[in-house]
């Protein structure tokens, strides 16, 4: 008889679980559930329903009190999975040092623990969110939010929002220089024509983000030399995690953009958040202290050579996503491992439609040209999958 296994998935900064018929981790969640079927085990799937943007806390609260309503009190192994900030809940959750204030019963669990996988999850913290810590990048940080959730659900933005970007980046030739005062117009143009919310649900998202932005400064390298002397490991539980990074986006990529003003508009959002994330500071690098033979050998055998600090996936520099054991590395933006890339079954319709084959297509808003696919998504799940299974 099959084991039921359990595993809780966190979504990071820009994720969510579920907004109208479009569902975040839904690539993720499809992929496991074949795995563990495959090796002849049952896998049962639970989204944590958090703010996307609140103090990693609140967010480990609400991901304990979803596992304490829904873990019964059979012997099933639990898997916690985050993604971005998400692998920072898992974390903390799995902390044996960690409190809060929440009910001790929901923490009954923590004997089934089983693994703990984190996905493109800045351990040592990203520069990107001291940025976002600013006036411009709380706008830039609550616009990608919307084009996240308008690009995923829909396939593109509105075409209003379209034509608003292209009003405020005006010459096109101007816009290569990546200039901050011109994304700030674009981002206020953005903003003016999404903010009419699709439905109530993105509604509450985009305003939840208004409200609470906690994690903002939480992640930032400064903040994380704490979180990393404070939040310890659970002895006997596993811990994997995946690493990305993308070539660095240059102008000849983004003129090939050009044709499209969405993926103009994406190709140029994209190149700013890589710059600023591969600032690289002496004092606080984003990168761990001490580097395991494995995890050399991991990078070397992927990319041929050692990554630098500043190298990234667009939101987190590649260094700072190690933890416990790499399972996985390659080349693919922040959205690209959770299934969000452009692949053959790339949807051309509103993902919000009956269409049966949206279900199953890949959606993709970040251009980043790490020509991520279907091939490299399929050998990430199974390394994860494998680490989970033989965790247990």
């Amino acid at each position: 008889m099959a084991r039921l296994h359990r595993v809780y998935l966190s979504p990071g900064m820009f994720g969510f679980g579920k907004l109208g018929t479009y569902d975040y981790f839904a690539h993720v969640e499809r992929a496991l559930v074949a795995r563990f079927r495959a090796a002849g085990e049952e896998l049962h799937t639970f989204v944590a329903d958090v703010a996307p943007t609140s103090s990693v806390r609140r967010r480990a609260v609400s991901l304990a009190e979803l596992i304490g309503q829904t873990a019964s009190n059979d012997n099933g192994p639990i898997h916690l999975f985050g993604h971005s900030t998400g692998g920072l809940d898992a974390r903390l959750v799995a902390s044996p040092t960690a409190h809060y204030s929440t009910n001790h019963e929901d923490f009954r669990w923590l004997s089934r623990l089983s693994s703990v996988t984190t996905m493109s999850t800045p351990h040592y913290g990203t520069p990107l969110a001291g940025f976002f810590a600013t006036v411009s990048g709380q706008r830039m940080l609550y616009a990608i939010s919307a084009l996240t959730v308008t690009g995923l659900s829909l396939g593109a933005p509105p075409l209003a929002a379209a034509s608003a970007v292209v009003m405020a980046i005006g010459r096109i030739d101007r816009a290569l220089g990546i200039e901050l005062r011109m994304l700030d117009r674009t981002t206020n143009a953005l903003l003016a024509a999404l903010e009419p919310a699709t439905s109530t649900e993105v509604e509450r998202y985009l305003d939840a983000i208004r409200r609470d932005q906690g994690a903002v400064i939480q992640l930032t390298p400064e903040a994380m030399d704490l979180f990393f002397a404070g939040v310890e490991d659970r002895p006997g539980v596993t811990y994997q995690c995946t690493c990305t990074m993308v070539p660095p986006p240059s102008p000849r990529r983004i003129a090939r953009s050009l044709p499209s003003v969405w993926r103009a508009l994406s190709s140029i959002i994209f190149t700013t958040m890589h710059r600023i994330t591969s600032r690289y500071d002496e004092v606080y690098p984003c990168t761990p202290p001490d580097w395991s033979e494995e995890a050399q050998q991991m990078f070397q055998r992927t990319f041929e050579r050692t990554p630098s600090p500043s190298e990234n996936d667009g939101v987190v520099p590649i260094l700072s996503q190690i933890w416990g054991r790499i399972v996985w590395a390659g080349y693919g933006d922040h959205l690209d491992v959770i299934g969000h890339f452009s692949g053959a079954r790339q949807a051309t319709i509103s993902r919000l439609s009956a269409d049966p084959e949206a279900d199953n297509a890949h959606v993709d808003w970040m251009m980043s040209g790490s020509k991520f696919d279907e091939s490299a998504f399929e050998e990430m799940m199974d390394a994860v999958a494998g680490g989970m299974l033989s965790s247990t």
